[in-house]
């Protein structure tokens, strides 16, 4: 009725199966590794696109104020903006600020400089050193020369007519701001705020 089995035949069972378990666990080890690797490659990378997300939001300027030079004929041949560094804005070189003006005369787009011979130049900086802002009191007063008579950019802008302004940072974050000249312009006027 029973069966008894040898000795021998019974441990050639358990050399099998221990040979199959070892090999399973090895299995699971290595998948267990590559999932590990897997994943730290995976958190570096949402990390690395984090920051790089965040930086594109908040590094960017905030206009303080706008304002034009009104010319005797009528007309805004130089826009002055004051700009800071945003909320939450790490420190923010302006050599490295690019602009973009479109508008009914087309599209322009130049680098931010801080010598004085650049149609986008850094006319006062307020506590700023090397044109950097680093502070949230920091303020820079950049000039845009339109005036393509005299080195300008993009040529002056008439009464009523519309420039859309656009800062984009080197990190990537852009600041837009809508330029209206108003529909009249006097010989009064010397500058404008816009």
């Amino acid at each position: 009725m029973f069966e008894f089995m040898q000795e021998e035949e019974r441990g050639q069972v358990g050399i099998g199966t221990l040979i199959v378990f070892i090999a399973m666990v090895l299995v699971a080890a290595i998948a267990a590794g590559v999932l590990i690797n897997t994943a730290g490659f995976l958190q570096t990378q949402a990390e690395a696109t984090g920051e790089e997300s965040t930086s594109q939001v908040s590094e960017r300027l905030q206009i303080v104020s706008q304002s034009g030079n009104v010319t005797a004929g009528d007309t805004v041949d130089e826009l002055t903006f004051v700009v800071a560094k945003a909320p939450g804005a790490g420190a923010i070189d302006l050599n490295q600020t690019t602009v973009e003006l479109i508008g009914e005369q087309g599209q322009e787009v130049f680098e931010i400089d801080s010598s004085t011979d650049n149609p986008a130049n850094i006319e006062d900086i307020l506590g700023v050193d090397n044109a950097v802002l680093t502070d949230s009191s920091d303020r820079a007063e950049i000039t845009l020369n339109l005036d393509t008579t005299n080195d300008g950019i993009y040529g002056t802008l008439g009464e009523g007519e519309r420039l859309t302004v656009t800062f984009t940072t080197d990190a990537g974050a852009t600041t837009q701001i809508e330029i209206r000249i108003p529909t009249t312009l006097t010989q009064e006027d010397n500058s404008v705020r816009l």
